[in-house]
């Protein structure tokens, strides 16, 4: 951080939010150290620049304590992953739509992967069915489809985003 101020003049601001007007740097700088604080620049692309009188340990702080208190709130989208085989059960098959749904309700993305080993590779078109069926019967729930299935490597892919994202 810059500890010197450069401009001639400031809009100067006191400690009580009191508008001093245009007021020169030396003046505002001494008015701060009569008052045993800092002058601190709050605007500094503004003409003339803006500054304040403030504790500056104080402002510091305050700033932080804000910072957190927004990235508190922030919620990050996680992509989340369901690896699956052609050959899945029909529980199991219910069990992994639960999972998108609860995934999908807590606002993260999924990747939906139907794995084929060896000799399963010539049997990939029922590898799409089975990720076409879940295109099916998510029909019901707020989901967009972000890609559709496809042929990656080994594996066919299909990835889900929540509605409002």
């Amino acid at each position: 951080m810059n500890d010197r101020i450069r401009a001639k003049e400031v809009r100067l601001i006191d400690q009580d939010g009191n508008n001093h007007g245009i007021v020169s740097t030396n003046r505002a700088l001494q008015m701060a150290y009569d008052a045993d604080l800092d002058l601190v620049l709050i605007n500094p692309n503004q003409e003339p620049p803006v500054a304040k009188i403030l504790d500056y340990g104080k402002y510091k702080y305050e700033l932080e304590k804000r910072a957190k208190e927004a990235k508190k709130k922030q919620h990050t989208v996680d992509i989340k992953e369901i690896k699956i085989r052609y050959k899945i059960d029909t529980h199991d098959y219910q069990v992994r739509i639960k999972s998108i749904e609860k995934f999908i309700s807590q606002g993260n993305k999924v990747k939906i992967v139907v794995m084929l080993r060896g000799r399963e590779m010539q049997h990939s078109n029922l590898a799409f069915e089975l990720a076409n069926k879940f295109v099916q019967d998510m029909e019901n729930m707020p989901v967009v489809i972000e890609k559709k299935p496809q042929l990656e490597g080994r594996n066919v892919t299909l990835y889900v985003a929540p509605q409002n994202s």
